[in-house]
């Protein structure tokens, strides 16, 4: 049965052998894992745009694509995945804003050293498949981007959850 809130594909959380409270915090998690896949899909198409297409550095690139995905993500987290609450909180909005870029920049700085780690780890492995220079770069930086946001993933939700969301 759909539920009112528009998470019907959640409902199969329902039969998971866990107490209400971790129930609703799994399916928090997935929320957030749903609205990040968003934020990836608007990330790596401005990062390519960017860098490939507009011939950005490779770090500026990636920022742009961060920083416009933290935005989106903001205010999806805050209207569905947090949306519970919005009303038990006496925190400003401007106050939950800054803490959500606070806790994004930080994950920038993650994210930076995760994607370039695995670029170059990987990047010998992308040519030697690939056979195909260009092929194989962008092969290679969509994948530490990749790799980079799921460390992040975890990071943000973590902090989000406990600080910028947390109930007053």
């Amino acid at each position: 049965m759909a539920e009112s809130n528009g998470s019907s594909g959640l409902s199969a959380l329902q039969s998971l052998p866990i107490s209400a409270a971790n129930r609703r915090e799994v399916k928090r998690f997935v929320k957030f894992a749903m609205v990040g896949t968003a934020g990836m899909i608007t990330h790596l198409t401005l990062a390519n745009i960017f860098n490939f297409g507009l011939h950005f550095p490779d770090a500026t690139a990636n920022a742009i694509g961060f920083i416009t995905a933290v935005f989106q993500n903001y205010f999806l987290n805050y209207r569905w995945t947090f949306g519970d609450r919005r009303y038990t909180t006496t925190k400003s909005r401007w106050l939950q804003v800054s803490q959500f870029v606070i806790v994004s920049i930080v994950g920038l700085g993650i994210n930076a050293i995760v994607r370039e780690i695995v670029f170059h780890l990987m990047q010998p492995v992308w040519a030697a498949l690939l056979h195909n220079p260009m092929v194989a770069e962008v092969i290679g930086y969509n994948f530490s981007i990749a790799a980079a946001i799921g460390v992040v993933l975890f990071w943000n939700f973590a902090i989000n959850r406990l600080w910028t969301f947390r109930n007053s």
